[in-house]
């Protein structure tokens, strides 16, 4: 084929095609994913279908039909081995080689695996739908588990796990959950919020091991000297942009794919979403985010681009987690010495908007429990 050459079909690849074919692009359009699924949302995997609230159909992004009004080729259960920029091919790895005129990779990520992470039953990852399926089969047999890694991610996982009744560790470095997101003074309330739901919280902890017992796990050491006994472990410890196939491409790659403001990395080639870093043109600062919003928006800007808008890529950092019944918006960025000034609701009641300041700069609002003033 020709045309355009959309490598990854999560949310981000996805709207790259829709939004081509609304724009009036009537030419092939080539959409690669390594997963054998239809296009489906992430965000509800650590949540609804981790509970079982939500069956699979729910989070897909559209239906059979939906996708072939696309008039796209569909290469699903697929994946990008090779990038020749000379060549313009993308080698697939059942062997067949594409041509294209412009190439959009949108790989994503991959979980950052622990460096002494034995090859034993009862430890998770969680990144796609069948990682959360096989997780949500063992939390319905399991009394107990550990997360190791406070993120987002990890938070939202002990979260369902807790809600499902089980009996929850949350492990992290770090001295709050979620620090490197929100903050010292709001992750202490997020630290607070799982107390009261019963988790344990190991906070300021590093893991230098596991035991196993018959070949599955049974504990977590920690660099202290603690044993954690467990019948599951869950590592959130972050993740890695999916480049690993790109190496030797030509393109840039560190910590993503390498971008001008425009989230073009070559000549007719553009990154999108998780794996996409781009030179933002208002803070001049190398930039990749990884949400569900950016992948949307910086997707819109690249099927502008690629039919020559010249349209630069400038957002204002936003990302949502919900965990039991409180949903956390936060747009723009917390650093670890922001002050937090509440200026509406009770923070109390837990039901209230904040913003984060910096010196005499605000970096961020936060929205607590307050979806309303976000979506005004």
């Amino acid at each position: 084929m020709n045309g355009v050459l959309v490598i990854g079909a999560s949310v981000g690849g996805l709207t790259v095609v829709e939004a081509l074919r609304r724009k009036g692009y009537d030419g092939r359009i080539g959409l690669v994913g390594d997963e054998p699924h239809l296009p489906y949302d992430r965000p509800p995997l650590s949540k609804e279908i981790l509970t079982g609230r939500w069956p699979i159909e729910r989070v897909l992004l559209r239906n059979r039909e939906q996708l072939d009004d696309l008039d796209a080729e569909l290469y699903l259960g697929r994946r990008g081995e090779q990038l020749d920029l000379q060549a313009r091919t993308v080698c697939l790895d059942d062997g067949r080689s594409l041509r294209y005129d412009t190439l959009v990779i949108a790989t994503g990520l991959a979980p950052r695996p622990l460096p002494f992470q034995p090859n034993i039953a009862g430890i998770h990852t969680l990144r796609t739908v069948d990682d959360a399926l096989a997780l949500r089969r063992e939390l319905s047999t399991v009394r107990r588990g550990v997360i190791i890694g406070a993120g987002v991610l990890g938070c939202e996982i002990a979260a369902a796990a807790r809600s499902l009744g089980r009996q929850v560790t949350l492990i992290d470095a770090l001295p709050v959950p979620m620090a490197r997101q929100i903050g010292g003074e709001l992750g202490a309330r997020i630290a607070a919020m799982h107390q009261r739901r019963g988790v344990h919280l190991r906070m300021g902890a590093g893991v230098c091991g596991f035991n196993s017992v018959n070949g599955r796990v049974g504990a977590v050491e920690l660099a202290g000297g603690e044993v954690v006994p467990t019948d599951l472990v869950v590592i959130a410890v972050g993740s890695v942009p999916a480049t690993g196939w790109l190496t030797g491409s030509g393109l840039t790659l560190s910590d993503g794919i390498e971008c001008d403001a425009y989230c073009r990395a070559a000549p007719d080639v553009y990154a999108v979403g998780d794996v996409a870093r781009w030179r933002h043109p208002v803070t001049g600062v190398s930039t990749r985010l990884e949400n569900r919003t950016n992948a949307i928006e910086q997707a819109l800007t690249v099927a502008a681009n690629i039919l020559r808008a010249d349209r630069p890529y400038t957002p204002t950092p936003y990302f949502w987690t919900d965990q039991y019944a409180t949903k956390i918006q936060v747009h723009g960025v917390i650093a670890p010495d922001s002050r937090i000034r509440l200026i509406e609701g009770d923070a109390a009641a837990g039901r209230f908007v904040a913003l984060a300041e910096s010196g005499d700069t605000v970096t961020a609002a936060i929205g607590w429990n307050h979806p309303r003033v976000f979506s005004s």
